[in-house]
């Protein structure tokens, strides 16, 4: 039975649905896959609350946060071109931090070189992330994906059925603060390090008052505080 046959399961919340589900999941399961399968149901921060959702023509969307993983074969000599620009590199990529949503992106060689998977991580929809690419970092783009077999080039018209065609939708989709995009992250850095200096500027003011120093030191005592994994 599915939420939304059975009149009374009208009223029923999330949790309530997926609690009733693992139930009827784990009906043939062995008990210690039964208590495995109830621990990852639990009621979660609202801050931390993922999401199941389309990122809009492929991958899949967690709060914030879409995935994005394509598979494609390589032409002949490929790998080991791209090998190279990445150790010429380090690594590091400076050039993709002009595409404000981007995350992470990561590429791997398989099936003796002949094939590529590149997975990355990104804020908001498919459309928009794509059309990211194609105007912030066009030239890295192509320097890259050129060694892949039917790449059009980024400025193609053609370029976004490309990529869609090569896209495979994550089964399962984890992120650990769903809420939180990469322009989030960048304002929380510039946050805390304007407040570690405020602080120590304060530690040296001998003129505050008692309630004023006090606050300053119940801040900096919180932010000092190590955020706790389970929540």
């Amino acid at each position: 039975m599915t939420k939304g046959t059975d009149p009374r399961l009208a009223d029923e919340n999330r949790v309530e649905h997926i609690r009733r589900r693992v139930a009827e999941l784990s009906e043939d399961l062995p008990q210690l896959a039964k208590i495995a399968l109830n621990s990852m149901v639990r009621d979660h921060n609202p801050d931390y609350q993922g999401t199941a959702h389309k990122a809009g023509r492929a991958g899949k969307q967690s709060g914030n946060v879409s995935e994005l993983t394509a598979i494609a074969s390589l032409k002949p000599g490929g790998a080991d071109r791209l090998r190279k620009i990445f150790d010429l590199t380090g690594g590091n990529m400076d050039g993709a931090q002009r595409v404000s949503t981007l995350h992470n992106m990561r590429f791997v060689f398989f099936d003796e070189d002949t094939r590529i998977l590149f997975a990355t991580a990104y804020d908001g929809d498919w459309d928009t992330y794509i059309n990211d690419f194609a105007t912030k970092i066009p030239g890295l783009m192509d320097l890259l994906f050129a060694n892949v077999e039917g790449w059009p080039g980024i400025e193609s018209p053609t370029v976004k059925d490309f990529i869609a065609n090569h896209q495979i939708d994550a089964a399962g989709w984890f992120v650990a603060n769903p809420q939180i995009t990469v322009v989030d992250v960048r304002r929380y850095q510039r946050t805390e390090k304007l407040l570690d200096q405020f602080l120590d500027k304060m530690s040296e003011n001998t003129q505050l008052d008692e309630t004023t120093r006090a606050a300053i030191a119940d801040l900096n005592a919180a932010m000092s505080k190590p955020e706790g994994v389970d929540y």
